[in-house]
């Protein structure tokens, strides 16, 4: 399949249901609204193909751009190409789901990641925090620095409640990942999580909510599935 294929069949499987939420989240005008499973039977026929990522990934089209993620070849991208994802990602749904997943399969990851946590741009920020999620969801413990996930947890509970809104999602949820996927720092992440609620976070509209750290951490606790690991991080 060529872009002019996939962009085809991305635009048939749309629905203006999907399309409004997909909005509602913050994507952006061109988008089709096309579900992620909807995706599967397409991502299986074409599996990676890097070079067909990058064009559709160009076209600024959010299920375009999703699906980008799906079909990269990771091994093939260099820093310089994650930089340019991260620059053209718009939003979080991009920054998190599409860049941060595609960079957790790299071995230049944690080392790409620890610059964009660095910056002080937002997206850029959620996006590192984020690759550290997926990264701890399903690598090994062994492949981590106890040392430097601490003083990670350490930094969040400094600076959390000054740093841009989409970042204090992205932290909050390194937290969580580190309770129940990464055992060595279960009980230091949950003290972090105590130490840094109550946490407020803006959504749409001047809306507040309150994320409730802990309180998610001891619910996987009472599942006694402390140290789970996923099989997969891309769909």
């Amino acid at each position: 399949m060529n872009r002019e294929d996939v962009m085809n069949e991305l635009q048939s499987l749309g629905t203006e249901r999907t399309k409004k939420r997909y909005a509602s989240s913050g994507a952006r005008e061109p988008v089709f609204g096309v579900a992620t499973g909807a995706m599967k039977p397409m991502s299986k026929a074409i599996k990676k193909d890097q070079a067909l990522a990058e064009e559709l990934y160009a076209t600024g089209n959010y299920d375009a751009m999703y699906f980008a993620g799906v079909i990269a070849d990771p091994e093939k991208m260099t820093e310089q190409d994650f930089d340019r994802w991260i620059d053209e990602a718009y939003f979080y749904m991009i920054s998190d789901y599409v860049v941060a997943v595609t960079l957790s399969e790299t071995d230049i990851a944690q080392s790409v990641a620890d610059k964009w946590i660095d910056s002080e741009e937002e997206l850029r920020m959620s996006a590192g925090w984020s690759c550290y999620c997926w990264l701890l969801w399903s690598r090994k413990d062994d492949e981590f620095e106890t040392e430097k996930l601490d003083r990670m947890l350490k930094g969040v509970e400094r600076t959390i409640h000054e740093a841009p809104e989409r970042a204090k999602y992205a932290m909050a949820n390194f937290v969580y990942t580190v309770a129940v996927s990464y055992a060595p720092l279960h009980e230091r992440a949950v003290e972090t999580a105590q130490a840094m609620e109550p946490l407020q976070v803006g959504q749409a509209a001047g809306k507040t909510k309150e994320l409730h750290t802990s309180e998610n951490i001891r619910k996987f606790v009472e599942k006694n599935r402390i140290g789970f690991k996923r099989r997969h991080v891309r769909c």
